[in-house]
């Protein structure tokens, strides 16, 4: 009996992760992409392994604090007032969330996304040339005193409930653990068993070629959209011909968007535009990834340089960088690392995939044998080989471990609650 031919379109750290462990189980895969592997959003990000990103943005209080702080010249939120209008009813809705209830129930999927996040990447990469990107490291958020770590005790309520209580370091033991910082920083919430990627392109890179190492295909072609004349698939059409097919897997991020309504769903997906610095041959840098609070970046020492990334931004996917963002993050960089310098620096602009509640899309579109696999937000890279696993076991109708509901596609068809 012949394999069921099985596409894979988009080869980002969730597509190629999907691609691998279909190929585990045997399957015949295919894995498509209009670019090289690992070289979209999945290049530019801090490269955490951040198992105790389980809390959204929109915690309770967003939408009386939201229309303050982007007005706030201080804080990493920018928006395009010409693409406001339409941007408008994702916001409504992603606004709607920031409730305790949603709030928790956000979090509690998030957690079995990310929350064993170091073992999904060690179990994915171990054994592999693809293992010597992934370093397990703490995770330090730095905050300039007790007080504003108190004030953020919300969150961290949160990440307690998933399993994540940090160590505390303050006062001068703060330099004796981290010497690059800033005096003015005088606590650290240190959390163990976390980890860092040291060149998320490159890990990418190299998955995807363990992928065809192990007997895959890789195709550089656009996807444009899906043959589904007989009720489920059979083909993907490209700009380079028809393949066929009889499973696809959708993991293009926030271009996942526009192939999702070809399939009949319009999911409230926008991309919130993040921006990264590398600043290469630093002088110094810290040892491990640290969450600078009052900036909202994270510095990360990787192979190519330190890589400072954050800010948020809504502008589209069609508009270029902005200065400000690009502006603000070097001015945060420099207070929270004053004494660094750097022989040159790099920037970034990439797309992070927004669903209006906060919660990946993981599961099949109707009965249609697509399965979508994206929507991310500010975990792709942290959740990205989970959900490949789990996407790979419903592709091969195996019960993954994990209570899928959460992340079901079909709650945005039409009259779903």
């Amino acid at each position: 009996m012949n394999k069921p031919k099985i596409i894979v379109i988009g080869a980002g750290i969730v597509g190629v992760s999907a691609a691998i462990w279909l190929k585990r189980a045997g399957q015949d895969v295919t894995l498509i992409d209009r670019d090289t592997p690992g070289m979209g959003t999945s290049y530019g990000n801090a490269g955490v392994l951040a198992a105790c990103s389980v809390a959204p943005v929109t915690a309770p209080g967003l939408v009386l604090k939201g229309p303050k702080l982007l007005l706030d010249p201080n804080f990493p939120l920018f928006a395009r007032l010409s693409y406001l209008p339409k941007i408008a009813p994702w916001l409504v809705r992603y606004l709607s969330h920031a409730n305790d209830k949603d709030t928790r129930r956000i979090a509690h999927g998030l957690t079995a996304i990310v929350g064993d996040c170091v073992q999904q990447h060690l179990d994915l990469s171990g054994g592999t040339s693809a293992d010597k990107w992934v370093q397990q490291s703490n995770y330090c958020f730095a905050y300039p005193d007790r007080a504003a770590f108190d004030a953020d005790a919300y969150t961290w309520a949160l990440r307690k409930e998933a399993g994540f209580e940090p160590t505390l370091v303050e006062g001068e033991d703060v330099q004796d653990v981290e010497p690059t910082l800033n005096p003015s920083i005088n606590l650290l919430a240190v959390m163990k068993d976390h980890g860092f990627v040291l060149d998320p392109g490159s890990y990418v890179g190299e998955l995807a070629k363990v992928f065809q190492e192990m007997g895959g295909t890789f195709v550089q072609a656009e996807v444009r959209g899906f043959d589904l004349s007989g009720g489920n698939i059979s083909g993907v059409e490209t700009d380079k011909g028809r393949f066929k097919c009889e499973r696809a897997v959708l993991s293009t991020g926030v271009w996942s968007k526009p192939l999702m309504q070809k399939l009949g769903l319009d999911v409230p997906l926008e991309s919130e535009r993040g921006y990264h610095i590398i600043f290469k041959n630093p002088s110094e840098q810290p040892k491990t990834p640290i969450m600078i609070t009052n900036g909202k970046f994270v510095a990360t020492p990787m192979s190519a340089g330190f890589r400072c990334a954050g800010i948020v931004e809504f502008g589209g996917l069609d508009a270029g960088p902005c200065n400000a963002p690009l502006k603000q993050l070097r001015r945060k960089v420099h207070e929270a690392f004053p004494n660094m310098t750097a022989e040159s620096e790099e920037e970034w602009l990439g797309h992070r995939p927004a669903p209006s509640d906060s919660l990946p899309i993981i599961g099949e579109i109707g009965q249609t044998g697509v399965f979508a696999a994206f929507g991310h937000h500010h975990i792709g890279l942290t959740g990205g080989p989970k959900t490949g696993r789990m996407v790979a076991d419903l592709v091969t109708e195996n019960t993954p471990k994990n209570d899928m509901t959460p992340y079901n596609p079909m709650r945005f068809a039409r009259g779903a609650n």
